[in-house]
């Protein structure tokens, strides 16, 4: 029988227990990116409370897109000093800690109109609505290059290894979702085409990282509305991303703060679970490929996780607003306390002095 609380190798790193803490954005770092000390406490708090694998909220991988406010940069080497600050805190508690990074694209409501946002095609984003400029081929190499720069700064800076954000709308996810994606030259169309964009910065990054430092992707299980990127084409990804060498394939959704009034409604022949949300998703995923599956959300109860564990292929548990309520919840549950997490998904954590429980940890 597995174990939460058991010591498991991903790629090369040694991780304590099976807790992810989820890419959560904090807005709390200056204008430009650079971390603040309520950063290194929030992440040195983590790692004291037992998180076996932490992921840092999204980075932005060139300094003039930045899809939301307060968020980190990873667009210039001057961020490593202070990233190489970050990660020896978190190592000295003995987590780990994986940087990802993202470009946002039109996901975003925040400075349109001041700056240029790229996209694979001219098509609105169904919740923002906002319309990027499609990308030419130059667009693609620079924004392919700045991720695998991006990816070599994580390394230098002591990350354990760097996430691409893939899923969630963000500029990756619209080149694989054929919604979104209207082009006709060699990256739309076809399946293999959308994923041309995602391989070329995989390929770029492993060229600047070398061949044994672990490169994880986050993926949207399905886009959940019709005539967009479906489970069947995430799982031929998938297939693809182990293929070329991906370390683990981290599964969530694109219905915040909706998934809660989703469970019980099936999408792709799976149906969306009250505690994990996505865990259909993953467990048919985990029986497709030979890597790590992580999934997020909608995990609260300790008992309810461990049988998932048993019962499927999911391999790691990744949370995030319930770390926001209680950044101890790992460490409890370690220690015997198996009350369900607090937090009642209220997603009110969202504010302008700062992303924190305004529930149950209001000190942030």
């Amino acid at each position: 029988m597995k174990k939460l609380f058991e010591k498991t190798t991903l790629a090369n790193m040694e991780l304590k227990n099976r807790f992810v803490r989820s890419a959560t954005w904090e807005n709390m770092t200056t204008e430009d990116g650079h971390l603040t000390h309520k950063l290194y406490d929030i992440y040195e708090e983590l790692a004291k409370n037992e998180v076996g694998l932490i992921i840092t909220g999204y980075a932005n991988v060139v300094k003039e897109e930045q899809p939301n406010p307060g968020m980190m940069g990873i667009y210039d080497d001057c961020f490593i000093p202070e990233y190489q600050k970050l990660t020896g805190l978190v190592h000295k508690h003995g987590s780990k800690i994986v940087k990802q990074i993202a470009y946002g694209g039109t996901k975003t409501s925040f400075n349109v109109g001041e700056r240029v946002i790229f996209a694979p095609s001219e098509v609105a984003e169904r919740g923002t609505g906002t319309l990027g400029k499609e990308m030419t081929k130059a667009d693609i190499d620079y924004i392919v290059d700045a991720f695998a720069q991006a990816g070599r700064r994580a390394k230098e800076s002591g990350f354990d290894g760097v996430e691409i954000h893939a899923a969630h709308t963000y500029l990756i996810n619209q080149f694989l979702s054929p919604y979104y994606n209207k082009r006709t030259d060699e990256y739309g169309g076809s399946l293999t085409n959308r994923m041309r964009f995602l391989i070329e910065i995989y390929h770029k990054m492993r060229e600047l990282v070398g061949e044994d430092y672990p490169i994880l992707v986050k993926l949207t299980a399905t886009e959940f509305f019709e005539s967009g990127l479906t489970f069947g084409e995430t799982m031929l990804i998938c297939l693809k991303l182990q293929e070329l060498g991906v370390a683990a394939i981290e599964i969530s959704g694109n219905i915040h703060g909706k998934a809660r009034g989703m469970v019980g409604e099936e999408f792709d022949g799976f149906t969306i679970q009250k505690e994990g949300y996505f865990v259909d998703y993953a467990n048919s995923i985990g029986e497709l490929i030979n890597i790590p599956v992580i999934t997020v959300g909608g995990f609260q109860n300790i008992d309810a996780i461990k049988a998932i564990l048993n019962k499927t292929h999911v391999d790691y548990f990744a949370l995030s607003r319930p770390l926001l309520a209680e950044p101890n919840l790992i460490s409890r549950w370690a220690n015997g306390d198996k009350a369900k997490a607090k937090c009642v998904r209220c997603s009110k954590c969202r504010t302008s002095e700062g992303n924190y429980c305004t529930v149950f940890n209001k000190v942030g």
